[in-house]
């Protein structure tokens, strides 16, 4: 890569960070133990979000130790409503990992950071780089727009392929004696300035070296291919309540989409489908009444939900727990919508 301006570039990236940086919790800490916890939740998921649910992980969990020991139940009950559960659950085998394998201390280089449990590349990079201020890439979506931007870079980001190109420029790039706030800095840019559509450019601080910018089309980039096409379900949820006021929950299977949460039992809609749970469960409905109709989106899959409320004596499958009892489970968001209409 022949990019003239590196030497400009950092200087004007990292002294902008450490003058305009968001105050994060995250942010007031160098143990990698914290940063991992901090970069797992803000994967795919808003700042303004996470914080809570950070600092509350923390108050329970301030400890590598801490996080191995804990029943996956009471995880992932500090998890709930974050959604992409399977990051709580590798978060904690990646921890149980550090504590067998590298008594304790999270390893401060790529290749044994990088054979922990759910530690990919872009946490690999981050981790390193602000835990230890190593030189060390660190690219998500931010990165590679800054970048796209800043380097003219036309590959389309929507391609794996495509972030080998933005790890080695970043490898050229990034300030090696403060990786820490360069890293930080290209992240922080993509979010706050450099944004998806109408990028703030002149409050941009490397505005001066950034190729799109002077030729007056940011917008343009990154070059990224359109989505997986969403696929749509409809189910019907059912909330049975026994004459003791007892309410009918089942776990989820401990493999795919959140698993082992709890939820209302559930069948897909169809004609029929007060019969198939009633036939599947061994229930004996007695009043019905409708709740509530909404839908959730995840990544790439839409529920359609119906969810119902019955009066019923017996089931087959499922258990009959207590409002106390499932207080204390963890359930996904489209069933704490139910919980929270019918509480």
């Amino acid at each position: 890569m022949n990019y003239p301006y590196v030497a400009q570039f950092r200087q004007s990236l990292v002294e902008w960070f450490e003058e305009e940086k968001r105050d994060l919790p995250w942010r007031h800490t160098k143990d990698p133990y914290k940063i991992w916890v901090s970069e797992v939740m803000l994967q795919q998921t808003r700042v303004d979000t996470v914080i809570p649910y950070y600092n509350r992980f923390m108050e329970s969990f301030p400890t590598l130790e801490l996080l191995a020991e804990a029943p996956q139940e009471y995880l992932l009950k500090h998890w709930e409503g974050l959604g992409y559960y399977s990051r709580a659950r590798n978060l904690q085998a990646g921890v149980r990992e550090v504590l067998e394998n590298y008594g304790g201390i999270v390893p401060d280089n790529r290749h044994e950071i990088s054979k922990l449990k759910g530690v990919g590349p872009y946490t690999a990079g981050a981790i390193l780089s602000i835990a230890y201020n190593k030189p060390e890439h660190a690219v998500d979506g931010n990165v590679m727009r800054v970048l796209s931007r800043v380097l003219n870079i036309h590959d389309d980001i929507a391609l794996p392929k495509t972030k080998k190109i933005f790890e080695a420029a970043v490898d050229e790039l990034i300030d090696p004696d403060n990786p820490s706030s360069f890293n930080q800095g290209l992240m922080e840019l993509g979010a706050l300035i450099c944004s998806p559509t109408s990028p703030k450019c002149l409050l941009c601080p490397v505005r001066e070296y950034c190729t799109a910018f002077h030729e007056g089309q940011p917008e343009e980039l990154p070059v990224k291919s359109k989505k997986v096409k969403m696929k749509h379900i409809s189910f019907d949820v059912f909330v049975c309540e026994d004459d003791h006021g007892r309410l009918l929950l089942e776990q989820r299977p401990s493999q795919g989409l959140l698993a082992n949460m709890w939820q209302f039992p559930m069948v897909e809609h169809n004609e029929n489908s007060f019969e198939q749970f009633a036939q599947q469960y061994e229930v004996e409905p007695q009043e019905t009444q409708d709740i509530l109709t909404f839908k959730h989106v995840f990544s790439h899959l839409t529920w359609h939900i119906n969810a119902h409320y019955m009066k019923s004596k017996t089931c087959k499958k499922g258990e009959w727990l207590t409002r106390e009892q499932i207080s204390l489970l963890p359930m996904p968001v489209p069933m704490l919508k139910i919980w929270q209409a019918i509480k």
